[in-house]
């Protein structure tokens, strides 16, 4: 469980605590007026369980009615699961890159859109090496960048796994964005021509110039219609409640109206290639 998610539940614990004690229970006296035992008011009050709905509307209709949707709030905000990049990054790129590459592997459709960098999924090792170097001077984390590359590189297996779907978006100005050499950015853009038509790959390119029911945005992963993971500069973000995963279903469907794909992606692509590397 990350750190961030315990500290959250810490405070909502803290929360109930105050509410039981300005309503002048005690805990024993507020698992009798539940029909809950003694241990559930002490676990929820101190962070070592998670609250349901059901939990925070009998504690609320205990102690303070009008607290209900605060209470409510808080426990929604558990589920959008924060991790600190520092965090994960203590140790070096490696370990990150290991977990991806199981999520992508226990996933069969995965939607993702990306506004200023070209997917991890699609990069080449000397596009992703010059990033990952970047990253870790940003973060200040261990330089294990090799390690780290190679493991990138082994999520990108999924891509030829029958079964499996991965449709995606690229902002067109993350194919002009030159966060590495000429030539490295070059080949990466031979790499996301050699995409288009693989029967496991739908790449939509979202053009400068289109009209667009919506901004861009940051860019979002949504796995299996189950899961939402979008990535800060300092932060990983989980979302995993229906609605949650239906709102960014709906930014990645507008976005996809806007998508060029087939021979049209490849156009833009090669125009970007040509303004990086004029022949």
């Amino acid at each position: 469980m990350s750190t961030d998610f315990q500290s959250a539940r810490v405070a909502l614990g803290a929360r109930l605590r105050e509410l039981r004690a300005e309503a002048g229970f005690t805990g024993k006296d507020l698992a009798e007026q539940l029909g809950w035992q003694r241990s559930k008011v002490s676990r929820l009050e101190n962070g070592k369980q998670t609250a349901t709905a059901e939990d925070l509307t009998a504690w609320a209709g205990a102690t303070a009615p009008g607290q209900a949707a605060d209470l409510e709030s808080r426990r929604r905000g558990l589920e959008s699961q924060q991790r600190s990049w520092r965090r994960q990054l203590a140790a070096g790129h490696r370990s990150v890159q290991d977990r991806y590459v199981v999520e992508y592997r226990s996933t069969s459709t995965v939607r993702g859109y990306e506004a200023t960098v070209i997917p991890g999924l699609f990069q080449t090792p000397d596009y992703a090496r010059h990033l990952l170097i970047q990253n870790a001077a940003l973060m200040r984390s261990p330089r294990d960048t090799e390690e780290a590359v190679h493991a990138r590189m082994r999520r990108q297996e999924v891509l030829y796994e029958v079964r499996k779907l991965f449709r995606v978006l690229v902002w067109e100005g993350a194919l002009h964005a030159l966060i590495c050499p000429r030539e490295v950015m070059a080949g990466q853009l031979d790499r996301l021509v050699g995409l288009i038509g693989m029967s496991t790959v739908e790449l939509g390119i979202v053009p400068l110039g289109a009209m667009l029911p919506l901004t861009p945005k940051h860019g979002f992963w949504i796995f299996d219609e189950e899961r939402v993971i979008v990535e800060t500069i300092n932060t990983e973000l989980s979302y995993e409640t229906a609605d949650e995963v239906e709102l960014y279903g709906r930014v990645w469907d507008g976005l996809n109206e806007a998508a060029a794909y087939g021979p049209k992606a490849h156009r833009l692509i090669a125009r970007a290639r040509a303004m990086v590397l004029p022949a």
